[in-house]
């Protein structure tokens, strides 16, 4: 199974927060994650931002993007191409989105994952609208 991440998403398991847990499960039971190459700089933003903060040292911040690269190594990673963009120029033209929210959803599309994880309630909702099978978090 093909489970493909929004960035939201995908942070819960270097970040503990609620649905942290659900989505360790996810990754353990998927064989085959997929993300959009748009995740990575917007999860290494998160962690710089929290780093910044004062939320995570040094050491935390660099284990955590060690981690996260570690994880997607073999990750199916979803460029940004021309079918992704269509199908974003779709759902923003249908749906109240945000930009980025609606290129992880072509991804999502364009990459033909089983599954859609999302911790954003307006993105769950329009991916589902699409006819993709999110679950939300």
């Amino acid at each position: 199974m093909r489970v493909c991440f929004d960035s939201s998403a995908f942070a819960k398991p270097y970040i503990q927060e609620p649905g942290t847990p659900e989505v360790l499960d996810w990754c353990d039971s998927a064989d085959e994650l997929a993300l959009s190459v748009i995740a990575i700089p917007e999860l290494i933003s998160a962690f710089c931002r929290l780093h910044r903060e004062g939320r995570l040292d040094d050491g935390q911040y660099q284990g955590i993007k060690r981690d996260l690269l570690a994880d997607i190594e073999d990750a199916l990673i979803c460029e940004t191409t021309p079918e992704v963009v269509q199908h974003a120029v779709r759902a923003l033209e249908t749906h109240p989105l945000r930009g980025m929210d609606a290129i992880h959803i072509g991804a999502t599309l364009a990459c033909e994952a089983d599954v859609f994880l999302s911790a954003d309630i307006r993105q769950g909702q329009t991916a589902a609208r699409l006819g993709i099978q999110v679950v939300g978090l």
